[in-house]
């Protein structure tokens, strides 16, 4: 991915892991747009770095996705990256049942960023280079069992990103993905912020971008924070990491 001259859209981009992409970019001269469905955030963020710009999404409803896409192509025309962040992450217990939270990620986590690279992807095929980055977590390749269909959700992610990747081969659009480890944002709360196990995020935004830069051929984009969890089945360590990441996140679902 060139990461100068684009026009970057970076859903989710109000807060955490999106807003430090954002800053980022943004600081490297490409025109920035974030989208988020909590205005006060995304206002917040554009203030911080003007000459940044914002829109209201909610990746939820598909038809705010396509009202969107018309918007975002009418008046950026240009467009060329898309980096698909926003997520949501809930703790799901099945001693007590129920599917809301399940139901809330699947539509958010997997068809939230399904239906937007299928609304603006013929834009993206128009330019002559452009870049799909699908965010998704050292978690789709060793899950959180308190967070099941997240975890769950960044798997599908991973595969649907690797069929994408495959598919659009030879064309002008790069895919790429970004896995997270477990990073201090506010995606579960205050606690997971200030937890002191979890990356700092301006340490996991300086070495993803250094990773980017250097276009890494297999289209992932993997701190070395994360590396235990993306390549445990690879060096026949899946079942002690695992157990290990259970056994040290366990009581962290509250």
């Amino acid at each position: 991915m060139n990461t100068k001259g684009n026009t970057i859209l970076i859903t989710g981009g109000g807060s955490g892991i999106g807003r430090g992409l954002a800053e980022a970019f943004h600081r490297l001269g490409n025109r920035v747009i974030i989208s988020g469905r909590s205005r006060e955030r995304l206002e917040g963020t554009v203030a911080a770095n003007p000459g940044m710009e914002a829109m209201t999404l909610d990746v939820a409803d598909p038809a705010d996705v396509r009202r969107f896409a018309d918007q975002l192509v009418a008046e950026h025309p240009s467009v060329n990256v898309l980096i698909n962040n926003a997520g949501i992450m809930g703790w799901e217990s099945f001693e007590t049942g129920g599917t809301q939270a399940a139901e809330e990620a699947i539509t958010t986590n997997l068809l939230g960023p399904i239906r937007l690279i299928d609304a603006l992807l013929p834009t993206l095929r128009k330019q002559e280079k452009s870049t799909i980055m699908n965010v998704t977590s050292g978690l789709a390749f060793v899950p959180l069992t308190n967070a099941p269909t997240y975890s769950a959700t960044k798997a599908a992610l991973h595969s649907y990103t690797e069929s994408l990747r495959y598919q659009l081969r030879g064309s002008s659009v790069e895919v790429l993905e970004l896995a997270p480890p477990y990073v201090q944002t506010h995606l579960t709360g205050e606690s997971q912020a200030n937890d002191p196990r979890a990356m700092p995020l301006d340490a996991f935004i300086t070495e993803a971008m250094e990773i980017i830069e250097s276009q890494p051929e297999s289209g992932e984009i993997i701190v070395g924070h994360c590396e235990p969890l993306r390549f445990a089945a690879e060096r026949g360590a899946y079942t002690p990491t695992f157990e290990g990441l259970n056994e040290a996140m366990a009581g962290t679902a509250s």
